[in-house]
């Protein structure tokens, strides 16, 4: 047997086990839903989002990320799975010292000790898909080591088997959401972040576009010690975000500006966002600006998805609804019905509130129990209306949208947020983005490179900023 063939029957051997113990765990919650007994009552529900969520946090690995990505995006879980699922947290065992010996040379070779003259031998950072090492080079330099774990692609692709089986549960008493499209769009997303090589490019691009911007630091890639499975970076210290809640306002509403223009800027300004504001993957620097982490998470836009974006917030403010209109089918809605244009406008006039009002205020005024009970409404609406898809573009979108608000809201930011968003937009032109974009991806590598820089149309629900 030669060596690629090893390779391979180990992954068919590795993929049939996590099939074996991801199936157990989501057949043993499913088996009842199986039999209709779970799809009466609200009690019924609320118990198997608790089963469901012990034993997803039993798994760890991807399985676990996507749960806790779709407890962020409104109405593609019923609220009882959303609030159990919102507790899983990424803690992952990390691998031992002999284990990570033996994946760093495979990665650098076998005489890879002496490309650092320290090593930690325990990880710093352990997540769903790899860990970090801290190291230091012979030039004396600190450097994070993100070495991802083995046979990921297995686990990823039994994972997302078990995905389909959770939406088709879902979707056996609630026909308000298709989730389709949002499954298409994790799946693409998730293989992505395998590719390391892929991940450094995005970082390489973020390090460009955020460049002129001093409230956001993004460490520079070292490439003689990177691989497939590798990467290696500058080590970057700050103090973690919740550390923050407590700290003088000055302090929290700065903190929030450099989030949010380390979000947005890229967005607005070249059609790109990064897809996982986990507050893991920042650090607060003294200045209160941050170094921002991990772009394994990365989705590029068409332009004319930004300029929807843009045309949807300008219809609300003027209360405009054709251009509402235009900015919906810009996104791909086909026959929209005065009565599914009132419910997307619903929602919208709730995202985009902070934007309207030229104050400082916080993100939510009445709280996050305020979006639940707008959310719920939508929903309900949505279902006697027939349902609606919702876009691929929606999930990446809308989790930085409300992740990035409930980090505000633990920080008790107050903001100006209508004049931040401004500053952002108010010279916008849809052909300038499309030029600066195709040129930041041709930098780097990623013209036409893949899925996330070639990204399809829009179809389905209205998107947040």
């Amino acid at each position: 047997m030669t060596d690629r063939d090893l390779k391979d029957a180990n992954r068919l051997t590795g993929r049939a086990a996590r099939y074996a113990r991801v199936g157990a765990a989501v057949g043993r919650v499913g088996a009842r839903a199986v039999t209709g007994r779970v799809l009466g009552s609200r009690s019924d529900r609320a118990e198997m989002a608790v089963n469901l969520k012990n034993a997803l946090g039993g798994l760890k690995g991807p399985l676990m990320k996507v749960a806790q990505l779709l407890a962020t995006i409104p109405d593609v879980l019923p609220p009882e799975y959303a609030t159990e699922l919102a507790k899983l947290q990424v803690n992952a065992p990390s691998m031992g010292w002999p284990f990570v010996r033996r994946r760093m040379a495979g990665e650098l070779g076998a005489d890879w000790q002496k490309q650092f003259t320290s090593f930690d031998r325990q990880a710093s950072a352990a997540a769903s898909l790899g860990q970090v090492h801290r190291a230091t080079t012979p030039d004396g330099v600190e450097r994070a080591c993100k070495l991802q774990y083995p046979d990921m692609q297995s686990a990823v692709e039994a994972d997302l088997r078990q995905l389909k089986v959770l939406f088709s549960l879902y979707r056996r008493y609630d026909r308000a959401i298709d989730p389709s499209r949002v499954y298409e769009e994790i799946s693409e997303r998730l293989r992505e972040e395998l590719d390391y090589r892929r991940e450094v490019r995005h970082q390489r691009l973020y390090r460009s576009i955020l460049a002129p911007q001093s409230r956001v630091n993004v460490p520079a890639v070292i490439d003689e010690l990177s691989s497939d499975r590798l990467i290696t970076m500058d080590w970057v210290d700050g103090v973690p975000l919740m550390s923050m809640t407590e700290a003088d306002a000055g302090s929290r509403n700065e903190i929030a500006m450099s989030m949010f223009l380390a979000w947005y800027e890229p967005f607005y300004g070249y059609g790109v966002i990064h897809g996982d504001p986990h507050p893991g993957n920042y650090k607060v620097r003294p200045d209160m600006g941050i170094h921002l982490l991990d772009f394994g998470c990365i989705r590029i836009f068409p332009p004319h998805f930004v300029t929807g974006v843009i045309d949807l917030y300008h219809a609300l403010g003027n209360d405009d609804r054709d251009l509402a209109v235009h900015a919906y089918e810009t996104w791909g809605f086909t026959g929209l019905s005065e009565e599914v244009i009132d419910t997307l406008n619903m929602w919208a006039a709730f995202v985009y509130a902070p934007l309207l009002e030229n104050r400082p205020r916080i993100i939510q005024d009445e709280g996050s129990r305020y979006g639940t009970r707008v959310a719920s409404k939508v929903h309900a609406r949505l279902r006697e209306l027939g349902g609606v898809t919702v876009p691929r573009e929606f999930v990446f979108m809308d989790r930085a949208a409300l992740g990035l608000g409930s980090i505000f809201l633990h920080l008790k930011a107050e903001v100006n947020w209508h004049r931040v968003f401004h500053s952002l937009i108010d010279d916008y032109r849809e052909e300038d983005l499309a030029r600066r974009q195709e040129r930041a991806l041709a930098s780097v590598g990623l013209g036409g490179g893949g899925p996330s820089a070639s990204p399809q149309n829009a179809t389905g629900r209205q998107t947040p900023p």
